[in-house]
């Protein structure tokens, strides 16, 4: 039996707790072998991001190109990307590959670190975006992409953890697809890669078959139980338990 393959297109987290680390971790907790194409590495640890490089758009293509020549890719994810360059070349990459599509438009990092150049939105919304089989905003993220001009009636996981109240409500709005999603809201400091693990859990259960909503309902009930399972390293924004929510069995059945 062959293993399902997914494949992240974003930026390296020295600290391993987002980007391509978090990723990697949440496909291998749901059974997904995973690839990976670097965008941006940064210097970065749960206080803070303190230096990012972007790579040049030539050698995403060649990454991108690499895994797609050679892998079974069942679905993809994008996350932080960077410059106006490496976006038209992943845009590129996967136009006509008719792959599942998550696009996690990161703009920040937890500690507030930019991690996409202000000139980037646009090619953003109008070269990857329409590509997208779900985009999957936080509040401020998608005050930003409307601010840019992005349509409305993008296929949207609007997340909502950066409103107030002690209840958190993500709400899917994709087509025919419309529902809300509630958990209590964790009382921690260990948030980092919510949105990197979310959106990667989305993906994973996307390559293994499943249908969107319920990949969409599965991943929120992975990334509550990685929150609650967290291993309580770093002195800031510390990382998820992606190991431990899969012992915990919030992960597709293998």
């Amino acid at each position: 039996m062959s293993v399902p393959v997914a494949l992240s297109v974003a930026g390296s987290d020295s600290g391993g707790g987002a980007g391509i680390q978090a990723d990697l971790k949440t496909f291998e907790a749901h059974g997904v072998y995973g690839a990976s194409v670097l965008t941006v590495i940064t210097a970065q640890n749960t206080r803070g991001v303190q230096a990012v490089h972007t790579l040049s758009p030539a050698l995403v293509a060649a990454q991108l190109r690499s895994v797609l020549d050679d892998f079974p890719v069942a679905a993809v994810k994008t996350g932080a990307l960077g410059s106006p360059g490496v976006i038209r070349a992943v845009a590129q990459a996967l136009r006509g590959t008719r792959l599942p599509l998550i696009v996690d438009p990161v703009m920040l990092a937890k500690s507030g670190d930019a991690l996409l150049e202000p000139e980037a939105l646009d090619v953003l919304i109008h070269d990857l975006l329409p590509l997208a089989t779900l985009v999957t905003p936080n509040v401020p993220e998608w005050a930003a992409l409307r601010a840019a001009g992005a349509p409305e009636h993008l296929p949207l996981l609007l997340k909502g953890g950066h409103a107030p109240g002690d209840t958190v409500t993500d709400e899917l709005r994709a087509g025919s697809h419309q529902f809300t999603l509630a958990a209590p809201r964790q009382k921690t400091r260990h948030t980092h890669g919510t949105g990197c693990t979310l959106s990667a859990a989305i993906t994973a259960n996307l390559a293994r078959g499943r249908a969107l909503p319920d990949a969409v309902r599965a991943a929120h009930g992975y990334l509550q139980a990685a929150l609650r399972h967290a291993p309580g390293l770093g002195a800031g924004h510390g990382p998820l338990g992606h190991r431990a929510a899969a012992a915990a069995g919030q992960t597709a059945e293998r």
